[in-house]
């Protein structure tokens, strides 16, 4: 099953507010659900949200009452900005959007007409997703030996893309060459997507894996139990900087320092060539109710009254980063040389 499919005359999404506890699947009918739905994080992972916000601007062209071929293109301008609000430092979304916008505007005919074209579009994009993250798996797994045990962050599976994953997709593709691994599976708060998410797709697969909280990577580390670090990314500037997951940041310093290897892998559509450096990328703060509504027990853990921040993502300097895992091959330092001519290759 994928992540994020067209069935029905309708964007169908896997839930992944539920797992582990209910495979559900949703069916969204408009524009609006659809932003709705990458807002509150029913879909999530820079790739499915980009296919997501594909396939919510085929919804707006279907529905639309436009009487010209400019109204109707006007109409998803508009609709496109909605979605590239929704959640912003993944620039996967603001990638579909313009790669959807762009075929429309090259493109004459009726409301009618391209509204097929949209749809079309967004399924092109989510079925190279998925040849894209096979490619990655088999590059990637070359970086992994036989008996590894590996430290990954945050979800990268296939409920991060359309199928078959990025990160994950490379522990998974090594998996199935036979090779023997173990994964330490940050829980990644707030929203614990590692031990919800990629404990749960593992699973599913027959990888051995251990869930550790965020603050005892370093001690593993330091142990000297931990052959990788992997993990995916949200946006790439053009010089190697990573925004991943909040928690990435503080991951990289201890591989870094316990000369332990990290690796960022991701499609091409992540690398941001604009920003010339991860201090330019937008990141996300969300609502601190997802820091303070914890339980124990039964009982929720922080005071009444109590505030939280709650940066969604962090950005890990290129130092730090011993490779980044693309389709196009694995590209090394230095990134400011080299990133392009795996973005753009010839």
């Amino acid at each position: 099953m994928r992540t994020v499919f067209w069935e029905n005359d309708c964007l169908k999404l896997i839930d992944q507010r539920r797992l582990p506890e209910a495979l559900e699947v949703v069916s969204l009918h408009t524009l609006m659900e659809t932003a709705a739905a990458i807002r509150s994080m029913t879909v999530r992972g820079a790739p499915a949200i980009g296919a997501a916000a594909a396939f919510g601007l085929a919804l707006a062209a279907r529905s639309s009452q436009a009487r010209s071929a400019s109204e109707l293109l006007a109409e998803l301008e508009a609709a496109g900005e909605t979605l590239k609000t929704t959640r912003p430092t993944a620039v996967n979304l603001a990638w579909a959007v313009e790669r959807m916008l762009g075929t429309l505007r090259s493109t004459s005919g009726t409301p009618t007409e391209l509204g097929k074209l949209a749809l079309a579009e967004a399924q092109r994009i989510a079925d190279e997703d998925v040849q894209v993250n096979r490619r990655m798996g088999v590059i990637g797994a070359e970086l992994i030996a036989d008996g590894d045990t590996i430290i990954h962050h945050c979800n990268t599976g296939a409920l991060a893309v359309v199928d078959w994953g990025t990160a994950l997709g490379v522990i998974r593709t090594a998996h199935e060459q036979g090779k023997r691994l173990h994964i330490l599976v940050d829980e990644t708060r707030p929203l614990l997507q590692g031990a919800r998410l990629t404990a749960w797709e593992l699973q599913q697969y027959g990888i051995p894996y251990e869930i550790i909280s965020d603050n005892m990577a370093g001690y593993f580390l330091r142990m000297g139990q931990v052959q990788k670090v992997i993990f995916g990314a949200d946006r790439i500037a053009a010089n190697g900087d990573v925004a991943n997951k909040i928690g990435t940041y503080m991951l990289a310093l201890a591989a870094k320092d316990n000369g332990i290897p990290a690796y960022s892998v991701v499609p091409a559509s992540t690398i941001d060539l604009s920003l010339a450096h991860g201090g330019l990328i937008p990141i996300e703060e969300r609502s601190g109710a997802e820091v303070l509504n914890i339980q124990l027990a039964g009982e929720r853990v922080t005071p009444k009254n109590a505030k939280a921040r709650n940066p969604a993502f962090d950005v890990t300097p290129n130092r730090l980063i011993s490779g980044i895992v693309t389709e196009n091959g694995v590209v090394y330092p230095p990134f400011e040389v080299n990133l392009p001519k795996f973005v753009n290759p010839k």
